[in-house]
């Protein structure tokens, strides 16, 4: 204890036995404090003033009190025991705590912030970053391959050269997150691909196979970021705040693409394509300043967290203590996480095409031009991006109502798949533009209620595992954002789009009937 502080009273005309007082140090208010000691006494206290405080205080010797006896009834009913627990309950901090915990009402405001909070914004805001590294490439390979004079086929190869470290890195991503802590894993994630996106300019201008190298690159350190995101947030996030949050996350990526598509043009045209690279690279470090100043792998590691919310978040968390070893046997064992990994398949299957086919529809479909066909990209990632925070929240809503998990993650994902599903077959009725594009939206809109659905089922059925387990079923998502985006190319030109969109409907009936069957929102991996 730094500093003793005791109270000390004498009365005169005081009663034959004196409360006993804790030493503490003590902070009141108020002078001119009145305190009832016995039927027919009152005390009143002269404040000493110390420093910026005003308190009561004794080094040495003793602190004498005034006081006043006033007349009262003798027959008054004995006064109850003196509560100085109540008196003193203002701004008391207890010198004999050695556990380190400060209550919230003595540290500032800001700082009152959940930090359970602060870790998922600082996660969005690493997904949007993630985006825009990813989709500037998308706008300057236009200029790159003019100036190169690249085929288109070196232009497809060039872009399907960030899958290739991508899907390497999916379940090393979610073992390493697993072990050694998602902040490590995350940040490492952020720096590598910042710099592999800063290096893009000077690779293109070598040569071809640098350039193969560096997107491949970057690949790899995208490629851990869902893995680590999920891993860290099953230890700071409740399961009544799960949905929400990882809406948020998610939202991140959308935002982050239509931040890419914005700001790529404007800076290509001043200051040439290879600015998108550097600005947009540099800002992982500014990011990365912050993460290390806040982020934490777990809530037992902040030494700022406030003992209130560590509380709330350690009595709704599962046991979070290190992973030493991969259980595949038993995961791999169990038919929910194959319904996890199936539905991730079907869900991305359609995904992915519509993302990535969706200009070429505009322009080939719709007749609209480059430039329209690029502004009209943008709206479904608005839509998902509103609509996944609104998933996230009425998802929470009902698991807070008493609504099970596993009832509520079925219905999320339900309309994940049938929405996009019933709006992908009314494209082939539709003949203006803009009907088609608002078809499109609320097609994307609506799938965007799978971050509330199968997005966070990874953390419901095996917490300790979810980066791993995310690892998993998402390395089936980039398959079928592989295979999906090149046999689209195909039936185009051997069918028409109406085909197009039939097998991205019937794998989305499959992912429902499936995800109904055998997934649960319960945990099944301790």
């Amino acid at each position: 204890m730094n500093t003793s502080r005791a109270l000390l009273i004498s009365l005169y005309s005081a009663p034959k036995t004196h409360p006993q007082i804790s030493p503490r140090a003590t902070s009141l208010p108020n002078s001119g404090l009145l305190l009832q000691l016995c039927p027919c006494q009152r005390a009143h206290f002269r404040p000493i003033y110390v420093g910026n405080g005003l308190s009561w205080r004794v080094k040495s010797g003793r602190v004498r009190a005034d006081v006043k006896s006033e007349p009262c009834d003798i027959a008054e009913s004995p006064p109850d025991s003196v509560q100085f627990g109540k008196v003193f309950a203002t701004n008391i901090v207890d010198d004999d705590d050695d556990d380190g915990d400060v209550t919230s009402a003595a540290v500032p405001w800001w700082e009152q912030f959940p930090r359970r909070w602060v870790i998922v914004i600082l996660c969005f805001s690493a997904f949007l970053l993630c985006n825009m590294d990813r989709v500037n490439m998308s706008i300057a390979i236009l200029p790159m391959a003019s100036e190169s004079h690249w085929s288109m086929t070196t232009v497809g190869l060039i872009q399907s050269s960030f899958f290739w470290g991508y899907l390497l890195t999916q379940i090393a991503g979610g073992i390493w997150a697993d072990t050694v802590g998602g902040k490590f894993v995350l940040g490492f994630g952020v720096v590598w691909w910042s710099i592999a996106t800063i290096l893009t300019p000077i690779a293109a201008k070598l040569g071809l196979p640098y350039l193969l190298v560096v997107r491949a690159f970057m690949g790899v350190g995208e490629g851990v970021a869902m893995p680590a995101m999920n891993n860290i947030l099953s230890k700071w996030v409740p399961v009544s705040e799960r949905s929400r949050s990882l809406a948020l996350v998610y939202s991140g990526m959308y935002l982050g693409s239509v931040t890419g598509l914005a700001f790529s043009p404007m800076l290509i045209h001043k200051f040439g394509w290879p600015s998108v690279f550097y600005s947009f690279g540099s800002l992982g470090t500014v990011w990365l300043a912050l993460w290390l100043n806040m982020a934490h792998s777990s809530p037992l590691e902040d030494p700022k967290l406030l003992p209130e919310e560590k509380k709330l978040i350690l009595r709704n968390s599962s046991s979070k203590e290190p992973v030493k070893s991969i259980p595949w046997r038993l995961i791999l064992s169990k038919p929910p996480v194959w319904a996890l990994i199936v539905s991730h398949f079907c869900h991305n299957w359609g995904t992915f095409i519509l993302l990535t086919w969706m200009p070429t529809y505009y322009h080939q479909v719709l007749k609209l031009n480059l430039t329209e066909s690029g502004l009209f990209s943008v709206f479904p990632w608005l839509t998902m991006a509103f609509a996944a925070n609104l998933g996230g929240w009425i998802a929470d809503t009902l698991v807070s109502r008493g609504v099970s998990v596993t009832i509520v993650r079925k219905i999320m994902q339900t309309i994940g798949f049938l929405g996009p599903a019933f709006f992908l077959t009314q494209l082939t009725h539709i003949e203006t533009p803009t009907m088609a594009v608002l078809c499109m939206a609320c097609s994307q809109g609506l799938d965007a209620f799978s971050q509330s659905g199968l997005y966070s089922n990874h953390q419901d059925i095996a917490p300790r595992y979810s980066g791993v387990l995310l690892g998993l079923s998402n390395t089936a998502g980039v398959l079928a954002g592989v295979f999906g985006t090149a046999a689209t190319g195909y039936i185009l030109q051997h069918g028409s789009w109406d085909d197009v969109f039939q097998v991205s409907v019937g794998l989305y009936l499959v992912g429902t009937v499936v995800w109904n069957l055998f997934s649960t929102g319960e945990k099944i991996v301790d």
